[in-house]
Formats: structure tokens, sequence, C-alpha cells
């Protein structure tokens, strides 16, 4: 019997709270209450900007998900509501906000039952039914698109998108932006791959000059001499796309080659050049005439293909080069051996328009199909 009256040990960091039920249930309700109010004044197109400092230095935003992400909170409820602000901004992109001042909002609701003796399962119960009522009376209000025109459709949807960039930056642009993101969701068409749309910047400008491209667009990387003597425009091209580097490669710091001969050294250099103009002369039987590469494309390669008439580009974004691949029907190659078409992409027109800096890969057709990749820029002025 003594054994069994024997007090709990109990090992807890000193200063922790130790409460348990009601007040407990509260203070959780209390610490989610304060985190919601930091966020509270950045909701709606009135929305005030918050400064948060840390060690990583100054961010400025009305963000939602980004103030929540910044905030060095604590308390394990209160992280929830974080939580709660990501999933919402990886599921959906936009209504974090929202989403954190509802959450906190329910639980003020609740805090007098919770006080009144009300079992928390009867409130969980409560808000269930409550949701449930919620989404028959949101499908009650909808309004279907289906067997509707194309335009009314693009006019309902431009509504929408217009409503959710009144509290962005662009909301004085909202009616403009809004009919440019619906004729980016639609070009897609069915497919639910929205990362196939991009956005690039250029400085400069106005928001006004933003635009659409209608193709796969990516942004002028960096050139060596020969690039301008490269062809601009092509029809109908060939495309090989690239994981390799294009140049005379340097040897490591530690590398050491020994020579019984001075004349061996020849060898070694015209071996070195032999490799690399083994790779271009690959290149160019391959057929392609636009050649893209995720690693660079040195000064000798530039000139090598600007003299056969083939335009090439090292250093793209391998975010840019998966596109141009999904788009093309083109295979990114590790290597320039055994190149057949099969793994080269294809295209209507492939253009550079160089006050713009950006390459434009137009009217792409997979199979038969319109596939569409879609960015917006803007014009970029010297």
């Amino acid at each position: 019997m003594a054994t069994m009256m024997q007090p709990q040990i109990i090992l807890l960091k000193e200063g922790t709270d130790t409460s348990q039920g009601k007040p407990q249930l509260v203070s959780n309700i209390n610490a989610c209450m304060a985190v919601a109010d930091v966020v509270r004044t950045t909701l709606g197109p009135r929305g005030m900007d918050k400064l948060i400092h840390d060690d990583k230095g100054t961010t400025i935003s009305n963000d939602g998900a980004t103030i929540m992400k910044l905030l060095d909170i604590i308390h394990p409820a209160a992280k929830i509501l974080v939580e709660i602000a990501k999933s919402q901004d990886s599921e959906v992109g936009d209504g974090t906000t929202t989403v954190v001042l509802l959450a906190a909002e329910f639980l003020k609701e609740a805090k007098p039952f919770i006080e009144d003796g009300v079992h928390p399962q009867n409130l969980i119960r409560s808000y269930r039914t409550a949701g449930q009522l919620a989404i028959a009376k949101v499908k009650e209000l909808a309004v279907s698109i289906e067997g509707k025109s194309l335009e009314e459709k693009k006019s309902l949807l431009a509504k929408c998108a217009a409503t959710t960039l009144s509290s962005k930056l662009i909301g004085g642009e909202k009616d403009f932006f809004a009919t440019m993101v619906v004729d980016a969701v639609l070009a897609i068409g069915n497919d639910d791959r929205l990362n196939m749309i991009g956005i690039k910047k250029v400085p400069g400008g106005t928001m006004r000059d933003s635009f659409l491209v209608d193709g796969v667009a990516f942004k002028k990387t960096f050139s060596y001499a020969g690039f301008e003597q490269q062809p601009k425009k092509f029809l109908n091209p060939k495309i090989l796309l690239l994981n390799i580097e294009l140049e005379l490669k340097s040897e490591k710091e530690n590398a050491e080659i020994r020579l019984s001969d001075p004349s061996q050294y020849q060898s070694i250099v015209d071996a070195e050049w032999n490799i690399i103009y083994d790779k271009l002369d690959k290149c160019v039987k391959s057929g392609a005439k636009i050649i893209l590469s995720r690693l660079a494309i040195g000064d000798l390669a530039t000139q090598y293909f600007a003299d056969r008439d083939i335009f090439c580009a090292g250093r793209v974004t391998e975010e840019d080069l998966n596109r141009v691949a999904a788009a093309t029907g083109g295979t990114v190659q590790t290597t320039v051996n055994n190149v057949i078409d099969e793994v080269l992409g294809s295209c209507e027109v492939f253009e550079e328009k160089q006050p713009l800096l950006f390459f434009v890969v137009e009217q792409i057709r997979d199979a038969g199909k319109h596939f569409l990749s879609v960015f917006l820029l803007r014009k970029f002025k010297r």
C-alpha cells in the first residue's frame, strides 16, 4: 500500500505552466487570440503593413503567411495557427490571414462555453455541424459556369481574380492583371499543372507594360562573344536540351602532370581541344538548331555554333529548362553521345526579342494538342 501512495515525479523545465483542464483551455484560446491580433490589421484592401525585425534582417509585409512564419511563437496551441497559415498558403495560395482570423474567432466564441463547463467534444460536434451547413449554403449560392459561353466564363473568372488582387501591391491595376491571369489559366486548358505558368521579372517600365507571352519564355542568360552572330529566329526548329558543360574545363587545384618529353605537352593540349570539338560536332550532327543547357556554354562553343547558324544559350535555370522540355516534347540529356530524334524537342517558332531580353518558344504542339506555357513579363527599357 505504501508503494501505491508514492508521489508522481514530473520532470519539467523550470517555469513550465502545469495547469490542466479548463484553465489550460482558456490559456490556449487567449494565446491564439493574441496571435490573431497581430495579423488582424493586415486584412483587406486597406490593411496595414507590418515591420518585423529578426536576426536575418527587416521584413515589411502584409501577407499573413509571411508574417506568421517570421513570428517566433513558442506556445504550442498558438503554433497551430502558424501551421494553418502554412497549409492554406501551400494548398490555395491565398487567404492566409483570413483563415487565421476565422480560427481565432471560432475559439473566441467557444471561450464562454468552456468557462461555463461545456465539454470540448460538444463544441467540436457543433462546429462540424455548422461547417456542413456552411458548405451546403455555399453550394446553394454557387453559380455554375457549365454551358456558358467562353466570354461569360472569362468575365466571371476575371471578377473573381480581381477580388483576390484588391489587397495586393497591384491592386490599382487589378482589372488589367485579372484579365491577364484568366487568359493564362485558360491557356493551359484542363491540365492542372499550374507550374507551367511562370512569371519573369524584368526591371523597368510600369505595371501596364506587363504582357502575356503565348508560349514558353525565359530571360536572356549570360552570353559570350559570338552570341550576337547567331540567328535570332527559327521556324520549326529542333531543340536539344542539355545538362552538361560545353567549354574547356579547368583542372583541379592539385592536378599534376609529369612529362618526360616537352613535346608531349602539346599532345595533352590537343586532347583537351579534341574532346570539346567532338562534343560540339555531335551537337551539330544531331540536327538541332536550338541548343539550351543548364550549365555553361563557353565562348568557344558559342562561336562554333554561330558559324553554323545554330542558336545556343547556357546557364538556363532548371525550372525553365524543364518547362521547355515538357512543352516541346524534348528530353534533357546528360551526354551528347547517340543523340536521336526522339530526345529532341520541336516548336513552330523560336525567337529572341533583344529589347525585352527574353526568348520565346511560341505555339508549341505536343501530340496534336495545343500546349502552352504563359509568362508575365515587364518590359525592359534602356
